[in-house]
């Protein structure tokens, strides 16, 4: 079945299409309703279905014949350690831990905050708490002692899951120590916690309310999957946002698990023992989606990787693991890519590898510009798919279906919507804007199976915030354009849209002219206030290693790229060069913050941010 006659049923006979795809799982009991749209806005999947993830993740394929396949490869160049799971061995750890969330108090419905490197005891303990009904919120590890007390708050967990610390790079991070202060902060400093000691730094003296992981299991037994129901919620995961309070995305089992099965074959297309590699980190929803829970359903072997894309130990550290893995696809951000492309233009290291079983790169997270997307194409030699969605879908919204029909790679396009998704795009009135012109992008409700239902204990702020700018549609919280063949632009978020002098320009449209100087890695535009303008595009660019270029020239050259290639009102009031770019630690640059920088504005630090001091960098480049 081609794309479109795929889209078109996934449209036309929804309940239909979404109840073939939930046929390839296996259920405990059968679901009364598909979809019960009985209160609009608010939507549910598999209504009176009973189900359970963590069976259908792992049990269900060794009840199948994939009890001794590679379920998990733990690949740590920080430790120097690999590490292989059968689906048995996993599927076995994982009962056992069960046991052990249940001997201290939780039970179906209860939360559990996991608050982990990236080390396979993370996945163990998600992969339980779905296994015995628990609920659980993965807090990125390392996070600040603030960040993590709002979210303890908010679940409020029958217990806390964390280890004695995280190692970025050569840096070794303690957890504990941010673990005992949050809990402080959210008047919980009793909670129990079950800690892993890392041999980097062992745990030499046991919290009161604390027991070792080693300990626990050892005193524990195997326990088998509870029933729970397709709508109850697998998982919350909050935002990272950088003002208020973070909002609580729930996931619920069965949609869940529905859609990131059919993504697996249809979007990726990889098979049932393939390798598949998305190297991101647990914390975001990419490691929740990608690295946990769809290749375990889908029977993949899936890689967990505790490293960088470059640093450990050099630019060739992805090359390294697709050779020894034999990886079939790859899932990252473009922001690795910039990294690797930075630190190996030429991509010397690559030719030292053998990377012949990588079929596909799947880039997300953030807009991928054209130039990125056509290096990493010339140097790998496969074809290599931007694709867009968000923590709150949990799976693409608008993707290249390359197990459906592989279409025409548009550089800057993430492709079409994926099946599922009626994609539109509204003007600021709620019409449905001419394809080719720039307008919010929205998705008419209702959202397809594995999306928000709701926000964790809060029905009016999902409300609020994603369902009330237009009657009938979920808004995206981005801009773009749907040119005459429906693909789908997305060009920034719809706050990064700048109003010069009435032209509305997209922040994506100016960063794309910027990044085809072969001399710069990365940039990033902001819009900043201007007296006579409203607004005036600002830009920053970062160089490529080993670039010696006249700094004064290149600036000149660049104003000029941008005002050929967008127009010239579009020429920034400046273009700094600096070293580096304000990032949170999933790759996306924290342009409203730099923009509060250039304005004079307060700025609340964000909590995501990878490494504070880089603002300074930016406030000492403008000047300030």
């Amino acid at each position: 079945m081609d794309y479109q006659t795929l889209y078109r049923r996934s449209l036309d006979t929804p309940e239909e299409f979404w109840a073939d795809c939930a046929s390839d799982l296996e259920w405990i009991k059968p679901w009364e309703k598909v979809l019960d749209d009985s209160e609009p806005p608010y939507y549910e999947w598999f209504q009176g279905g009973e189900i359970n993830t963590c069976f259908n993740a792992l049990d269900r394929h060794c009840n199948e014949g994939r009890a001794l396949q590679t379920a998990l490869i733990y690949d740590s160049p920080v430790t120097g350690q690999v590490r292989k799971y059968s689906y048995a061995e996993l599927r076995d750890e994982v009962a056992i831990f069960a046991n052990v969330l249940q001997r201290n108090g939780v039970s179906k419905g209860d939360r559990v905050i996991i608050y982990m490197p990236m080390i396979p005891e993370a996945i163990i303990s998600m992969l339980a708490c779905a296994r015995i009904g628990a609920i659980h919120s993965v807090v990125f590890g390392g996070f600040a002692a603030k960040e993590l007390a709002t979210r303890v708050t908010d679940a409020n967990p029958k217990l806390v899951i964390s280890a004695s610390c995280g190692i970025e790079g050569k840096k070794v991070i303690a957890y504990l120590p941010l673990l005992d202060e949050a809990l402080e902060l959210a008047g919980a400093g009793g909670l129990t916690r079950i800690l892993v000691s890392r041999p980097q730094l062992p745990i030499e003296e046991l919290h009161p309310s604390a027991i070792l992981w080693q300990d626990a299991v050892a005193a524990a037994h195997a326990v088998d999957c509870v029933p729970v129901a397709a709508t109850d919620p697998l998982y919350i995961l909050y935002t990272s946002g950088t003002t208020g309070e973070p909002k609580g995305v729930v996931r619920p089992n069965g949609g869940h698990a529905v859609a990131l099965k059919w993504s697996m074959k249809h979007i990726y297309n990889v098979q049932p023992g393939d390798v598949y590699w998305a190297a991101s980190d647990i914390g975001w929803v990419v490691g929740h989606s990608y690295i946990v829970y769809a290749p375990l359903l889908h029977g993949c072997t899936t890689i967990l990787y505790e490293g960088k894309p470059v640093g450990t130990p050099d630019a060739s550290a992805f090359w390294r693991v697709i050779e020894q893995h034999k990886v079939k696809c790859l899932f990252t951000a473009p922001t690795a890519f910039r990294a690797i492309r930075r630190e190996d233009p030429k991509g010397e290291l690559l030719k030292r590898h053998d990377i012949s079983s990588l079929e596909s790169l799947f880039l997300a997270g953030e807009r991928c510009d054209p130039d990125t997307l056509h290096w990493a194409e010339n140097q790998l030699g496969i074809p290599v798919i931007d694709h867009w969605w968000q923590t709150e879908s949990g799976w693409p919204m608008a993707a290249n279906p390359m197990g459906v029909e592989q279409l025409e790679v548009k550089a800057g396009s993430p492709t079409v919507a994926v099946p599922g998704y009626d994609i539109r795009v509204l003007d600021d009135e709620g019409m449905e804007v001419p394809r080719g012109q720039s307008g919010n992008i929205m998705v008419k409700l209702p959202l397809p199976p594995g999306n928000l239902p709701t926000l964790w204990g809060n029905r009016q702020r999902y409300f609020d915030a994603y369902l009330s700018r237009f009657e009938g549609y979920y808004l995206t919280g981005d801009a773009g354009v749907m040119d005459e063949e429906g693909y789908l632009w997305v060009m920034s978020r719809i706050d990064d849209v700048i109003n010069v002098a009435g032209h509305r320009l997209s922040t994506g449209a100016l960063e794309e002219a910027l990044i085809t100087n072969y001399n710069v890695a990365e940039c990033a535009v902001i819009g900043v206030a201007d007296k006579l303008k409203g607004e005036m595009p600002l830009g920053f660019v970062v160089l490529n290693s080993g670039s010696t270029v006249d700094e004064s020239a290149l600036r000149k050259d660049l104003m000029e790229t941008v005002r050929s290639q967008v127009g010239p009102i579009a020429t920034p009031r400046d273009i700094h060069i600096v070293a580096r770019l304000p990032k949170t630690r999933s790759g996306k640059i924290l342009r409203g913050t730099m923009q509060k920088i250039a304005d004079g504005k307060q700025y609340k630090m964000p909590a995501t941010i990878e490494d504070p001091g880089v603002l300074d960098e930016i406030a000492t480049a403008l000047g300030l």
